[in-house]
């Protein structure tokens, strides 16, 4: 009984791991806990008749544990995974679950805004310097010391936002947020992460055309 989990291929390589940091959430809570796992690559603009039959909607990633039946959405597959495989536990404590959950949507904003006085910058500092205030309070990780699935979850985002607004808009996360560097240092250099992240050309790739329509 393989676990499988469908994730993006590479925009115009269909051979290769693509950008998606919902896939690469599952993907790293499965090498977290060492689950054993088959990886198919779905080329999500030419999705293959048996993806499409087994997820109508065309989304990735879905996922099987094994038992034939494929589950879509990360938020429900990742939770699959924690009650399945306890071992390590990646249970972030409730008051902790949301922190850093507006970065990626401010984030988007800001990648796309043409007018640099429409407060989307802004936005997406204060959302990083309310990271760097956790942090800072309960860090290195979101719950303490050790990895939990809110890292899993916002790592990937952090991971987009970083190498894109660097790319399309030459901004770096502020110096001043020491907490978030070592943070994201911490995470992107994880064996899991190093494993399952998208090649930066890959990445910049999947934006082009959301941020140049």
């Amino acid at each position: 009984m393989t676990v499988e989990v469908c994730v993006k291929a590479a925009v115009g390589h269909p051979d290769t791991l693509g950008d998606c940091p919902f896939s690469q959430r599952v993907l790293l809570t499965l090498e977290e806990k060492k689950v054993p796992y088959q990886m198919k690559l779905i080329d999500v603009s030419n999705k293959p008749k048996w993806f499409l039959e087994i997820n109508p909607e065309g989304k990735v990633p879905v996922f099987n544990s094994g038992d034939g039946k494929w589950i879509a959405d990360s938020d429900v597959i990742t939770q699959i995974i924690e009650e399945k495989y306890p071992t390590p536990s990646l249970v972030t404590p409730p008051e902790y679950a949301s922190v850093g959950s507006k970065i990626f949507s401010t984030f988007i904003a800001f990648l796309k805004s043409k007018d640099a006085t429409d407060g989307t910058e802004k936005a997406l500092v204060d959302e990083l310097e309310a990271l760097d205030a956790h942090l800072k309070a309960h860090g290195p990780y979101i719950n303490g010391e050790n990895v939990s699935a809110a890292d899993l979850s916002l790592g990937p985002k952090l991971f987009h936002l970083q190498v894109a607004l660097d790319h399309f808009k030459g901004w770096k996360i502020p110096e001043t947020l020491t907490s978030v560097h070592a943070y994201t240092e911490a995470l992107f250099s994880r064996e899991s992460f190093v494993k399952t992240k998208p090649a930066k050309e890959h990445l910049i790739a999947g934006w082009a055309p959301k941020v140049n329509p």
